[in-house]
């Protein structure tokens, strides 16, 4: 049901577009990559774009991706050229809108929201009017493309299950798993992605900590005035870098213990287990925007030149960061998932727990194995054991003793 309102939606998104795209070709106003004043500016691929070029392809790529989707969500899949096709359209459009297209809009969004919420309340300090001053038509139109590449991304996938005939809820099939998706080969490359996620952000977390104790790595003097003349900006860059130190922290707990139950500093939930969702959603969300941020800064590296390689050149390891950071999420994702409820396929304990040293554990469907809660499976057999020596050995059970030659 979710995935058919996925797909309704996903039309419903690329028929919208598709009329404004006439109504842009056609003269109508509020063309969202039209040239403006920097301050309401975007780092969009399309920025400044000719809209006798642009708006024309729009509206045909959107009246054709309402019908696309129409069809990949109602008609039976077969694994004809006609399929491939559609599914070629889909994930097109998903990589232009979510990745290609934006800017930093989805991760600054983000990374801002709190202050944002707030603002709405207390007003922008500075010299901002108001939330409109960041939240203006170009850079609302970057978030409203970048949704509408998620939803393609959501049809596609639905679409590319049903056309190998597997579920649509979790994906898997009749086959067998192969060695990298089982729980135990998904930890040994999860770790190292875990590992590559952590290692490409150093270069931003180095930086501005660098800029706001008065090293001016990466940037002119010039520069380095400019932001502390402007209040805020180098506490800003603090605390984005305090962020992704934080991000990098929680990354391991994708490979770690304290990724699948709560450690004990969490008394009030301490010794039971993490939902998967919880990490799974947010470090997905993390990982999506990371790219577009990423291929931004690819694009203005050569702007800034050698002299501000700081502002720019960091930023661009984001690209692999979210790769990595996806990959991560993924084998925690095939880790922890079990019986599917639709299709009931999958191992009912097919998370796997690891040890505070990393290393596999066992496994375990409910509360963590040998919690004083839920006893300790692993001790109870020898306990048993050890009754029952006792017993024969002292006595206790005269029924039980070998008869005696007389």
């Amino acid at each position: 049901m979710l995935k058919t309102a996925l797909g309704y939606a996903t039309s419903l998104w690329s028929l919208t577009y598709g009329v404004l795209g006439i109504y842009w070709a056609t003269g109508g106003s509020g063309y969202p990559f039209a040239r403006v004043g920097d301050d309401h500016s975007t780092a969009s691929l399309l920025e400044g774009a000719w809209v006798g070029a642009v708006a024309p392809v729009m509206a045909v790529l959107g009246l054709l991706g309402a019908v696309a989707a129409l069809v990949m969500t109602r008609r039976s899949v077969t694994s004809g050229l006609a399929s491939g096709l559609l599914l070629g359209f889909g994930g097109t459009m998903a990589v232009l809108l979510a990745l290609v297209i934006p800017d930093y809009t989805p991760l600054g969004m983000l990374a801002l929201s709190p202050a944002i919420l707030v603002f709405a309340f207390t007003g922008v300090p500075g010299p901002q009017d108001g939330v409109g001053d960041i939240l203006y038509w170009h850079r609302v139109n970057i978030l409203i493309m970048f949704l509408g590449g998620l939803l393609w991304a959501a049809t596609a996938v639905s679409y590319h299950r049903r056309r190998r005939q597997a579920c649509t809820n979790c994906g898997r099939d009749d086959r067998p798993l192969k060695a990298w998706q089982t729980p135990e080969g998904a930890l040994r490359w999860g770790r190292r992605a875990v590992l590559i996620a952590a290692v490409c952000n150093i270069p931003y977390e180095v930086t501005r900590i660098a800029w706001y104790f008065g090293w001016k790595l990466g940037i002119t003097d010039e520069f380095h005035q400019m932001m502390a003349d402007t209040p805020g900006m180098l506490e800003m860059g603090l605390a984005m870098a305090g962020l992704a130190i934080g991000g990098s922290i929680l990354t391991h707990g994708l490979v770690s213990r304290w990724g699948e139950v709560y450690p004990r500093w969490i008394w009030f939930k301490a010794g039971q287990r993490i939902p998967p969702k919880l990490a799974i959603i947010p470090a997905s969300i993390v990982a999506v925007v990371l790219i577009p941020a990423g291929l931004m800064n690819l694009r203005l590296a050569d702007d800034d030149g050698a002299s501000l390689w700081g502002l720019t050149v960091p930023g661009t390891l984001w690209v692999v960061w979210g790769a990595a950071l996806g990959a991560a999420t993924y084998a925690y994702y095939l880790r922890r998932r079990t019986t599917c409820r639709r299709c009931g396929r999958g191992a009912p304990e097919a998370a796997v727990l690891t040890s505070r040293s990393g290393a596999p554990a066992g496994r375990s469907s409910g509360s963590l194995a040998g919690s004083r809660r839920a006893g300790s499976p692993a001790r109870a057999p020898r306990r048993s054991r050890t009754r029952s020596a006792r017993s024969a050995t002292a006595g206790t059970r005269p029924a039980a003793a070998p008869p005696t030659s007389g």
